[in-house]
């Protein structure tokens, strides 16, 4: 199973939220290509980068992004999200050198956009769900599509990001038996994201059949495992 650690950037610095909130930030720093390539240094192959100002639709951080996949394009490769919302948007990450795309809001809308961009990049669309509804916009809204039905939509998608709101940014451990649950529905690579706290959390997940990876974020910045660490537990 891969590991993604994962960098939010939001006015060119790396942040955290919680529940995807702007108004519950943490700024770690704002220095994202000394992040990068840390995790790098520690062994990791993936990067997930998320450009918060661009999924807001105030801004982008496509420099920032694009400094770090030509900096380290020989060492990891970048899958990076965040108002992805056109072919165009896809092209000018693809020129940048990120391996991958996650295509969240616009998927959900025009599932037909994931096939036009897929033959340009890999893309991972992006399940953000509550209670199994997916939601859309920067999560303020549902969009009546269950994750059970989207998992089925999507036969262009390299992976599936799944992200369960209410525990992503919160250190509360990973919802497994509902990603147990996604995993047996869709023969498409799985990617779990939200809630890791613990190594231990990490050694579940890492025996679900089906799931390919999982994000990491909050848990490696306050500390409570490294990324050494954390890639040995999905690799024992």
């Amino acid at each position: 199973m891969e590991l993604y650690p994962a960098i939010d950037l939001r006015g060119g610095r790396v942040v955290r939220l919680e529940q995807g909130d702007f108004a519950r930030e943490r700024d770690y720093g704002t220095d994202p290509l000394t992040v990068a390539q840390q995790f790098a240094d520690d062994g990791a192959v993936w990067l997930h980068i998320v450009d918060l100002d661009a999924a807001k639709g105030d801004g982008n951080n496509r420099a920032v992004v694009q400094h770090i996949a030509r900096s380290l394009g020989q060492r990891v490769r970048v899958q990076t999200g965040g108002g992805v919302r056109s072919v165009d948007d896809a092209q000018e990450l693809a020129d940048a050198g990120v391996a991958r795309v996650v295509m969240g809001s616009a998927a959900v809308r025009d599932p037909q956009l994931v096939d036009a961009v897929a033959q340009i990049v890999d893309v991972a669309v992006g399940l953000d769900h509550r209670n199994g509804e997916v939601a859309t916009d920067g999560w303020l809204r549902g969009s009546t599509l269950t994750l059970d039905t989207a998992v089925t939509q999507y036969p262009a998608a390299a992976a599936f990001v799944i992200t369960d709101i209410s525990r992503d940014g919160m250190l509360a451990g990973p919802d497994v038996e509902g990603l147990r649950h996604i995993a047996t529905l869709s023969s498409t690579p799985i990617i779990a994201s939200g809630g890791v706290a613990a190594l231990t959390d990490l050694r579940q997940l890492r025996d679900v059949r089906s799931l390919a990876g999982v994000i990491v974020g909050k848990a490696l910045y306050e500390g409570r495992f490294t990324t050494r660490e954390a890639l040995k537990a999905l690799q024992a």
